[in-house]
């Protein structure tokens, strides 16, 4: 295997860059830079050397032996002085030492998931905090992270266990003469599976941990020319989207991060939703539009007409400044993006919304691929409490317990690896 290197702080310049490199070649490497090493974990003051024995820096050196080090390989650490020709210097050294390569975004966390320093729960949640912008994505990657996934899933896990030994029992004694007494015991068991599928239940349940990490989705939809664009411009402070009087000028969906009070929005303008339109672009625009309505979590509807049917929707009378509309009864809010009456209404009420749709910080929330398998165990466990015949109901919490170990990654998930840790930056 490598051993790789990456600057792991802030890009340079910076008053300090830690340039860490792991693998089985750190050490011999570390040394052929610095001379001695100081004793593992205590930091020594050394002169870093290339091969020609030129001066490159002088820095602290840290030495991890593994498999007690955050990859789980022999790890050091160059604390360096933060300029770009400094680090460029040592990463050419570096780079010239047989065995050695710069590492891929998020190399060093898969090596600590492949070596078992942490699980695929907590990389994600790492990979999560390592993104969060509020208060709210930080509190919540950080359970992830600190291994709240993961503890969760291991007590469902020992509970199916103590269920399934329970099943083996069943059939161990199935020539015993005490049918009704066996009978009663399945009964037990196939009772207590189906209370932890309705645990999981609750789990599943709740709002997942994208709408914290990527925003709440608000869809500004409507007529053509129903002052979509207008209201998105006023509620983010910007000219995001292009404002003019000819109807069907926004041919398709833009997108416009915002964050108020500690809570990430995306909103999202659409093409208006003409009745009929000779405008093949501007059809496109329309099923966009409407594509964007499914997947919204909140509808923000500026039509005269009723809203098209959707869980969540606030019927605005947009445009009230202007003569002659007073518009029918029922709608949520009156708003002007001309004279900002009525905005800090809306986005009160945007406020009060997300309460509900967001995942509570004091409970543990799923990211959608753990709530997929979680989903696939609990109806494995529904049908498993079902089951007459207990070598049925072995085989479904057999299913169960697949699912399980795919959360957390003891089951095979290389598949989705490399696009999980794309997200990560280089040095981590």
């Amino acid at each position: 295997m490598d051993t790789i290197f990456a600057v792991s702080s802030g890009a340079p310049p910076a008053a300090i860059a830690v340039l860490r490199l792991s693998g089985p070649r750190a050490f011999d490497a570390a040394e052929l830079l610095a001379g001695t090493l100081p004793e593992p974990r205590r930091a020594g003051l050394r002169a870093l050397h290339d091969a020609t024995g030129e001066l490159l820096d002088r820095a602290l050196v840290l030495t991890f032996p593994g498999p007690r080090s955050a990859s789980g390989e022999d790890l050091v650490e160059l604390h360096l002085h933060g300029g770009r020709a400094v680090v460029r210097a040592v990463e050419t050294a570096l780079g010239a030492i047989d065995g050695l390569r710069p590492a891929e975004p998020g190399e060093f966390t898969r090596r600590a998931l492949l070596n078992g320093r942490l699980d695929l729960s907590e990389a994600e949640g790492l990979g999560d905090l390592l993104m969060a912008e509020t208060e709210a994505q930080r509190r919540v990657a950080v359970r992830a992270a600190e291994g709240g996934v993961r503890r969760e899933v291991e007590g469902w896990t020992e509970r199916l266990l103590q269920l399934a030994a329970q099943v083996e029992a069943q059939l161990d004694h199935s020539d015993e003469d005490d049918v009704a007494g066996a009978a009663d015991s399945l009964a037990g068991i196939r009772a207590a599976t189906a209370e932890l599928a309705r645990d999981i239940g609750y789990v599943t349940a709740r709002p997942p941990v994208e709408r914290l990490r990527d925003g709440l989705r608000v869809v500004l939809a409507g007529p053509p020319n129903a002052g979509k664009s207008t209201l998105l411009n006023a509620m983010v402070g910007r000219e995001a989207a292009i404002v003019s009087a000819i109807a069907g000028t926004t041919r398709d969906r833009i997108e416009a991060p915002v964050v108020r009070e500690g809570v990430a929005w995306l909103l999202i303008d659409t093409a208006g939703l003409a009745e009929q339109t000779a405008d093949p672009i501007e059809a496109i625009g329309i099923d966009r539009a409407r594509a964007a309505l499914e997947e919204a979590d909140v509808l923000l509807w500026l039509g005269d007409d009723a809203p098209p049917p959707h869980p969540v929707t606030l019927w605005l009378h947009a445009r009230a400044d202007l003569p002659g509309r007073a518009g029918p009864a029922g709608r949520d809010l009156a708003v002007s993006a001309t004279t900002g009456a009525g905005l800090g209404a809306l986005w009160a009420r945007l406020g009060a919304l997300a309460v509900a749709l967001l995942p509570p910080l004091d409970l543990l929330a799923l990211n959608r691929r753990q709530r997929e398998l979680a989903q696939i165990a609990r109806e494995a466990l529904d049908c498993a409490a079902l089951q007459q015949d207990p070598l049925l109901l072995a085989e479904e919490l057999r299913a169960a317990r697949g699912a399980f170990d795919a959360i957390t990654g003891r089951a095979d998930v290389e598949a989705m690896l490399d696009a999980l840790f794309a997200r990560f930056c280089i040095g981590k």
